[in-house]
């Protein structure tokens, strides 16, 4: 494994709570910050292919809004 580099990262109050929520399921905050970087920054690497995450991003805007699927539950 590569030599990790250490940063500083500064959250918003709601993404702590999510951190925290995390935590408990098991999850370190690191993890998900690099799983959601290697997301959001997917197409930057260069000279490699992006590294897998395991999830799911689309593009699509024929995907339609997930709250969609959950409108009949509001009621």
């Amino acid at each position: 494994m590569a030599r990790l580099i250490s940063t500083t990262v500064r959250l918003e109050p709601d993404d702590v709570r999510a951190l925290r929520r995390a935590r408990a399921d098991g999850r370190s905050a690191s993890e998900l910050i690099r799983a959601g970087l290697r997301v959001v920054a997917a197409r930057y690497y260069q000279g490699r292919r992006p590294p897998k995450t395991r999830l799911f991003a689309s593009v699509s805007t024929k995907l339609g809004d997930e709250s969609e699927l959950f409108r009949e539950l509001e009621r």
